[in-house]
This record gives structure tokens, C-alpha cells and sequence, in this order.
């Protein structure tokens, strides 16, 4: 399990957006290393083995971090996503992944976006030519097979 989460240091100096979520983000000055906003949720911190990727600096998790180095050092082909937002992180790292090669699987029942309709039409439109559309249970029940 790798965990991607987003951190910036103080003030911002790795943002120069003009616009958009990242401009909102700087603004608010949100994912701030040092503070709570980049702690991970109690049920959601990363266990011993997991291993957790550091660099993230947008919306992708490739981007700007060395992701796809560790996967392929791992011998992994498949990537299963899950997280927040469905229609911004998610989607960005689901592509790229594809774009990288990889099998890919977002469940969809493990991710989230700022609205239930957001959320809904991503899955709708755009995931299902980029990755297989699947649940929690189905991938454990593949994984234990």
C-alpha cells in the first residue's frame, strides 16, 4: 500500500498558480507541512509496511514525486486508487497511471469529491476508459484468489 498525499512548505513558494484549485489551495494556504491538515486520519494512517510518497505538489501523484520509480523498483503493474477528490486527484493519477502502462482499478466506493453528483459523473464519463470502475470487495476478493 502506498499512501500520496499532498504538503507544501510554509508560504507557498512551490505553488505559482493563476488560477484554479492550486491557486485556492495557496491562498487558504491549505496542506501546509506542520500542521494538522496533513495529518493522516487515525483510521487512515499508513501501517508499518506501507510505504508513504513524498513530493506531492499537485493534483497528480506522479507529478513531481518519484511514484512511478517505486512502482516499477516493486515490480507492480497494477495501481488501485482510492481517495479524495474523485474528479481531481483521482482522475489525474488514474490517467497518468494509464498513461504509464498500468492496470488500473479506482473504487469507487473509496473515493470521494465535493459533491455526490461530481463524484457520480466522473465515474459516468470519464473512468471507465482509464481504469476498471471497481469496489473494496471486489479487490480483496481478487487479491485472496
Amino acid at each position: 500500500v502506498l499512501h500520496v498525499p499532498i504538503k507544501f512548505g510554509k508560504g507557498f513558494s512551490e505553488v505559482g498558480a493563476r488560477q484554479g484549485i492550486l491557486l485556492g489551495i495557496q491562498n487558504d494556504e491549505l496542506f501546509a507541512d506542520g500542521t494538522s491538515a496533513v495529518d493522516f486520519h487515525p483510521k487512515m494512517k499508513p501501517a508499518e509496511a506501507d510505504i508513504v510518497v513524498q513530493g506531492k505538489l499537485g493534483l497528480c501523484g506522479f507529478f513531481s514525486t518519484n511514484l512511478d520509480f517505486i512502482l516499477r523498483q516493486k515490480g507492480i503493474k497494477n495501481v488501485v486508487l482510492g481517495g479524495f477528490l474523485t474528479n481531481c486527484c483521482i482522475e489525474s493519477t488514474m490517467r497518468t497511471a494509464y498513461e504509464h502502462g498500468y492496470s488500473v482499478y479506482t473504487l469507487k466506493d473509496c473515493c470521494a469529491a465535493t459533491s455526490v453528483e461530481a463524484h457520480e459523473k466522473a465515474f459516468e464519463h470519464n473512468f471507465g476508459m482509464f481504469s476498471t470502475i471497481s469496489t473494496a470487495d471486489e479487490v480483496k476478493a481478487a487479491m485472496t484468489a
